[in-house]
Formats: C-alpha cells, structure tokens, sequence
C-alpha cells in the first residue's frame, strides 16, 4: 500500500467511525470489522469478501489516533479499556460522571 493510498484511507476510516457513530445513540458502540466493512463497500469492492480485512490494520490504526485525540474511547464487555488489544469496540466519549 502506497503513502498515498494509506493516507487517503486513513481520512476515509476517521469519517466512517464518526458518521457510523453519529447514526446510533450516545452510549451506542460499533465494531471495527463493521468500519472496515463500509469503508471496503465505499471503495466498490464486496464488503463480505475478503478486501476489507486487508484494512484492519489501517482501521485500528486510525482507531488508535482517534483515541489519543480524545474524540472516541474503546470499550470490551461494557467496560472502558484504557487501550486496544484484543476484542474492542469503539462509542463516543462518554462524559464524566
């Protein structure tokens, strides 16, 4: 994958995390695959095949600068996890209690 390419499908994964997030209520969560998946179905290729995998690891990248920029938290099981690894799934920042 070119700089390029990279560069462009970072900016794609970003709007789709957000649009996706914006579409469900504030405590909602989506899945990477899930982000993955639309981005790949955007680009005109099946997102049931195999493509969209090829973008998880621009997807959990992004995941990770949306996440040091404060505008999405990851969580696993209902419980916010401070950083990703394993299974995770991404929501909106929840305010402080």
């Amino acid at each position: 994958m070119t700089a390029d390419i990279a560069v462009g499908l970072r900016e794609e994964v970003r709007s789709t995390v957000l649009q996706l997030l914006e579409r469900r209520t504030d405590q909602a969560t989506i899945c990477p695959s899930e982000v993955a998946r639309t981005v790949a179905g955007k680009t005109g290729a099946d997102p049931k095949g195999p493509s969209w995998r090829a973008a998880m690891p621009v997807v959990h990248a992004t995941i990770d600068q949306l996440v040091a920029d404060g505008l999405v938290e990851l969580s696993w099981k209902g419980k916010v996890i401070a950083s990703r690894h394993g299974p995770y799934r991404i929501r909106r920042v929840q305010p402080a209690r």
